[in-house]
């Protein structure tokens, strides 16, 4: 009998195209500078430097490294500093598109390896709904990544839902990832917490915020994916469940049930506890859990398949983890 052959897709995994960095306009100051250096390579942007010991930018290595670790294809996007909130409309769009292109055109060169998703000025929710149409009409990218937050407004506020509804209507999938600049606290800034504490913090914020805002119960077939596991919104369900039972505010919008839009999300692995990631599967389903490794940061995961083995889950659903929930989502 043959062997089923089980197709790996890593649907968080991060890519600085060339065509955005400082290589191509040395003089423009908002492009990253990435570069090697004592075994790192070294990405400065926007008064930061990160360093990562994995390629950013060559998507050949990229996919090398990918395919050394069991990963036979990516989901790639851009990095969340490079989404450009702060910038003036126009000048968002413009940086979008720039990265829009070169991702369309990795994955054009690449159709056994790559998919990928864009970015929209979401500053501009007008102009975002405009370069959604443009990107799902050209048909190489399958969505958008997006931040928790736009300027401090979280992605439940009324000015998103044409937005919304663009996304459910043309079956978009959006991948809502933390803006790693969400809180000015004393704190976030201590001990490395903007990051372990900080990254998922928002992303419980905004999840809790489109369900509790009724966006989820509103348009139901929405793709949305949550980085880092949903951050802690499972932690939370009680408590919003909860104030939802009684409380009036939290009664304003929302009419279903709390749980059924919570489970119309999409989780990615990335837990970093198999007991945790177990809770997960357990609760939303197998179906609603991608695999997820956040290359190529020191925050991400080496070997995200891995990470599947100590659950002790059937066949059936590591299949699904592992690459058939992400191949179904993207029409593969």
């Amino acid at each position: 009998m043959k062997e089923e052959v089980i197709v790996v897709i890593d649907a968080h995994a991060h890519i600085i195209v060339r065509e955005i960095t400082r290589q191509v306009e040395p003089e423009k100051t908002w492009r990253p500078r990435v570069y090697w250096e004592d075994g790192y390579q070294v990405v400065k942007l926007g008064g930061r430097q990160f360093k990562t010991e994995r390629e950013f930018v060559d998507i050949d290595l990229i996919l090398e490294a990918q395919l050394a670790v069991g990963v036979s294809r990516v989901l790639l996007s851009p990095i969340s500093s490079l989404m450009r909130y702060d910038a003036e409309p126009d000048e968002g769009l413009r940086i979008c598109r720039i990265q829009n292109r070169a991702l369309a055109n990795l994955a054009r060169d690449y159709p056994d390896q790559v998919n990928a998703l864009g970015t929209v000025p979401l500053q501009d929710p007008d102009l975002a709904v405009q370069e959604l149409i443009a990107i799902m009409d050209e048909q190489l990218l399958h969505g958008v990544i997006i931040g928790t937050s736009v300027r401090g407004v979280y992605l439940g506020d009324d000015r998103f839902r044409n937005f919304w509804a663009m996304v459910e209507k043309t079956g978009a999938l959006v991948f809502v990832h933390p803006t790693t600049r969400g809180f000015d606290d004393e704190v976030f800034k201590q001990l490395f917490m903007w990051n372990t504490v900080g990254n998922p913090l928002e992303t419980t914020i905004a999840a809790a915020h489109l369900i509790m805002a009724g966006v989820m119960e509103d348009h139901p077939n929405l793709k949305i994916l949550l980085a880092h596991g949903g951050g802690a919104i499972l932690a939370i369900r009680g408590r919003l469940r909860h104030a939802h039972s009684f409380q009036i505010q939290a009664q304003s919008r929302l009419k279903e049930p709390l749980e059924v839009s919570l489970k119309r999300f999409y989780f990615d692995t990335l837990t970093f506890d198999s007991g945790l990631l177990k809770d997960l599967v357990a609760y939303v389903g197998a179906e609603h859990v991608l695999l997820g490794s956040d290359y190529p940061f020191d925050m991400g995961v080496q070997q995200p398949a891995e990470t599947l083995k100590a659950l002790g889950l059937s066949s059936a659903d590591n299949a699904k983890i592992l690459g058939g929930n992400a191949a179904g989502l993207l029409g593969l």
